[in-house]
């Protein structure tokens, strides 16, 4: 129930008429309520016909296998879902029969309907392009109603300068000169920029080529120190480190993720548990997790010194398996963490050089940048006091204004009092007024006269300016060539220690690898040469044994002692040959061709003793 709930509240979250207590509801309609909406969002479950019933029985009593691939799929996806389920109201179209569509009056409203569905799908089709775009209606508008007042201020502007400028003589040459400056202008600072930009190139190329120099020379120098014992032995190292790894570590955590994965899949398999299930569970873990105790205290009791110290055995060797496998991990670990280290490290590098153009200062560079920041900061202190005691004297002086001011104030009115008494009030406002008229038309003369000569002036130094820019270009244009060539032979000599480096790489890879195939053969032959010792060390011990066995029967053979005699296998054989004949005189005639077997078996060990005596015989006088 309480998964059917968790359903009805996803699919109410993408559809809010699915707002239902499932609780209050009926479970065949409950089913085919999400059975409708389910197939109104395109859900497909796995299987035919009869997975297909298995599903919709599923469904009705909320089997966990049928619910979570459900809940899965639709939290996946869950802005498309309510997008098309929002659709769906709109474009899901109603079934009407034949029958009815025969008056016209449906007919035309069946037509008028499908009209609408078409129109809706456009109409939102453009919404969603409209969205993409990521362009709004107010901030077009607003970016107009911007760009023309931009646009008027501009004119005014330039009509306002047309009228300053036309009063002036040559003002079209004048405009010219200007027009020429701002043009050598944007060419400065274009060639400066440029100029920037191979500087910062060649800065570049020099880092690289330092940082080249400085692989060629550390590989020099593992070239130069490597040995064939040195490499061997570091090979070994990797090779024994990544077949611990493959070999133990890796297929325990595959064996201990398999095992979770099963215990996992259990779990989901089972139905859903309530409160009195749990406490269940945990009263059965409880009792085995006693009988465990109780089985391990006995088995202490019962064990023996030798399994004693088997256990301490044990437990030793547990320790240095957990400890190689922490080991490996920390390895495993601090490989991962210098990579990731080595990594942010040069992404460091290059977001400081593409910032400032500049390495990351180590060392004394670090100590210099450090003692000039110190500097900095003594000359900024004092600069600070100096800009504080300006701040006072300029607030005395703006609190002595402000008394001059209210005493001229004061002054004026006493003066118009005055005026007003004499009869003669306006005076002293008119005599300011000429005297002011009369400055500002000086002041306007000696503008005009003054905008003369610095249009002259202004002139002469746009010419000086543009031979200076020329010479100085000159020196820059030379100097830039030079840079050019010196890159381009920096470049050359690049690649020549390019290709020394690979040629250097491939013959050392070859050395390495007929190396490897040496030490191979000369293991293989070790191995045939050990083998070849054991089986012939085998051979020598069973042909030991036969000795002793023959040098016991030689003795015993020809020893004088009666009883040693009877102990020797030929005295033994004889003997038995003899028992045989005489038995086999005494037998009946009905077992007559038994007793022939029995002689020819024994003529034939006879015959086999006389020929291992001959052989051992031999051997002897041999040794």
């Amino acid at each position: 129930m309480q998964l059917l709930q968790v359903l009805s509240d996803v699919l109410a979250e993408i559809d809010p008429k699915q707002l239902v207590d499932v609780r209050e509801e009926m479970p065949e309609q409950t089913a085919k309520r999400m059975l409708s909406l389910l197939g109104i969002l395109k859900y497909k479950p796995s299987g035919n016909a009869t997975d297909m019933s298995t599903f919709r029985q599923g469904l009705v009593i909320g089997s966990k296998p049928v619910i979570y691939p459900v809940l899965h799929w639709l939290l996946q996806r869950t802005n498309e879902l309510k997008k098309r389920a929002y659709l769906a109201r709109f474009l899901i179209k109603l079934e009407v029969p034949s029958e009815f569509l025969q008056d016209e009056t449906v007919a035309d409203t069946n037509k008028q309907y499908e009209e609408l569905m078409e129109a809706f799908k456009t109409l939102h089709k453009e919404y969603e392009q409209l969205k993409i775009s990521g362009f709004s209606t107010a901030e077009i508008r607003k970016d107009i109603s911007a760009m023309e007042e931009e646009k008027d201020q501009l004119i005014k502007r330039v009509e306002h300068l047309k009228k300053r400028v036309e009063t002036a003589q040559n003002h079209q040459w004048m405009l010219k000169i200007a027009r020429q400056l701002r043009v050598e202008k944007e060419r400065e600072e274009y060639l400066a920029q440029q100029k920037q930009e191979q500087k910062n190139q060649l800065f570049h190329a020099v880092q690289r080529l330092q940082r080249v120099q400085n692989q060629l020379k550390s590989m020099r120098q593992a070239a130069a120190d490597a040995k064939p014992e040195s490499l061997m032995k570091r090979l070994e190292e990797e090779i024994k480190f990544n077949l611990y790894m493959v070999t133990e570590k890796f297929p325990k955590e595959l064996e201990n993720k398999k095992k979770e994965l099963h215990f996992l899949q259990k779990v989901v398999s089972e139905p859903a548990m309530g409160h009195s299930d749990l406490l269940e569970l945990e009263s059965k873990i409880n009792e085995i997790n006693t009988e465990i105790n109780q089985l391990i205290e006995k088995k202490m009791m019962r064990n023996e010194p030798i399994e004693g110290k088997l256990s301490l055995y044990r437990q030793q060797a547990s320790i240095i398996s957990r400890k190689k496998e922490a080991k490996a991990e920390e390895l495993q670990e601090a490989k991962e963490k210098l990579a990731s280290l080595e990594r942010e490290a040069s992404v460091k590098r290059n977001q400081t050089r593409e910032f400032d153009g500049t390495e990351v200062l180590k060392g004394d560079e670090f100590k210099r940048y450090v003692n000039k920041l110190r500097s900095k900061s003594t000359v900024f202190k004092k600069k600070h006091q100096i800009i504080a005691e300006l701040k006072a004297e300029f607030g005395l002086l703006q609190r002595t204004e402000e008394l001059l001011k209210q005493r001229h104030e004061n002054i004026q009115q006493q003066l118009q009092t005055m005026e007003e008494k004499k009869g003669i009030s306006g005076y002293s406002y008119t005599q300011e007024e000429l005297e002011r008229v009369s400055a500002l038309k000086s002041e306007v003369d000696e503008m005009k006269g003054r905008t003369l000569d610095d249009m002259s002036e202004m002139v002469k130094k746009l010419y000086s300016l543009v031979s200076e820019k020329k010479s100085a270009l000159a020196s820059v244009i030379k100097e830039l060539r030079q840079l050019r060539q010196k890159y381009q032979e920096l470049t050359q000599e690049c690649d020549e220690k390019k290709s020394q480096y690979d040629s250097c790489a491939a013959g050392l890879e070859s050395n390495r690898s007929k190396l490897e195939q040496e030490v191979r053969r000369l293991r293989e032959e070790c191995l045939q040469e050990e083998s070849r010792y054991h089986y012939t060390n085998c051979m020598i011990k069973n042909l030991e044994v036969q000795l002793r066995r023959a040098t016991d029967e030689m003795k015993a053979y020809i020893s004088s002692d009666q009883q040693e005699k009877r102990k020797a296998i030929r005295e033994q054989y004889t003997k038995n040959t003899a028992e045989q004949e005489n038995l086999g005189k005494r037998r009946n005639l009905t077992l007559l061709p038994r007793l022939e077997c029995s002689g020819t078996i024994l003529a034939h060990s006879a015959f086999q003793y006389r020929w291992d005596f001959t052989m051992l015989a031999r051997l002897v006088s041999n040794s």
